[in-house]
């Protein structure tokens, strides 16, 4: 059938955004085969198939992995290479033994009984693909390298998170390099449209910090209004309001007629 199925369904190569929306279009494509009749059968092709169903033996209780299996080790630099193409994984599994499970379109790396990483799969020889999150944690501890960092520098990060560090840095200096990383390690537990709105909001209320932005995340997902108590913010400017008198409005009130 695999000859048959190329012939009819692949013939011109098909577009699809994804495997998952190819595999939708395959289905379809065999599910409207059931009502055809072979040459010499009677039955349609789904009566022959609901025959052979029922003297099938039960399917496994785990569904198969369709998969490639290695055993793998993490580098120093925090990477695992597959198929000639290297793959990050968080820091903190350095040196570690994992297994590397490479699907169709995926990579999955696992450590004991824990998933440490996927990524998409590359097919490029020598190619590097990595994920920014794995590496915020040591930049944290290690922040001059921010700048030079390679998994960071094609990361597409709304325009509001270069606002955000250029006035951390401006306020801060040094320690505005740091809170960015952990506004930025925000999203390895929150999804970034959340941390960029949650940015987006801190800037907008001039509360420009990690703690703000978290709480404002938080209220985001929690559907609460925001509480900010911005005695925790020394750097930020005062504003001074001084006690309105009524000499004040006949000061006015006299500089005014004349």
């Amino acid at each position: 059938m695999v000859g048959w199925i190329r012939r009819n369904y692949l013939v011109p190569i098909p577009r699809a955004e994804s495997f998952a929306a190819l595999n939708e279009r395959l289905l379809a494509d065999c599910r409207k085969r059931l009502g055809d009749r072979l040459r010499g059968h009677d039955a349609t092709i789904g009566a022959l198939l609901a025959k052979d169903q029922a003297r099938f033996n039960n399917l496994p209780p785990v569904p198969y992995d369709a998969c490639d299996k290695k055993p793998g080790r993490v580098s120093s630099l925090s990477l695992v290479r597959y198929r000639a193409t290297d793959y990050s994984v968080p820091t903190a599994y350095g040196h570690r033994e994992v297994l590397i499970r490479g699907y169709v379109d995926s990579v999955t790396i696992s450590c004991g009984a824990e998933i440490i990483a996927r990524h998409v799969r590359s097919y490029e020889r020598e190619d590097f693909v990595f994920d920014p999150l794995h590496y915020l944690a040591l930049l944290e501890r290690k922040i001059g390298a921010l700048d030079q960092a390679a998994p960071l520098v094609s990361w597409n990060l709304p325009e509001a998170f270069t606002v955000l560090r250029r006035l951390l840095e401006a306020r801060m200096g040094k320690q505005g390099k740091r809170e960015f990383v952990q506004v930025l390690r925000l999203m390895e537990v929150f999804t970034p449209e959340d941390v960029a709105a949650g940015v987006r909001a801190a800037i907008a209320r001039g509360a420009i910090g990690f703690d703000a932005v978290k709480h404002l995340v938080l209220c985001r997902i929690e559907r609460r209004p925001a509480r900010l108590d911005m005695t925790v913010y020394p750097y930020l400017p005062h504003t001074s309001v001084a006690m309105t008198s009524p000499q004040t409005y006949l000061d006015l009130l006299s500089g005014a007629a004349s």
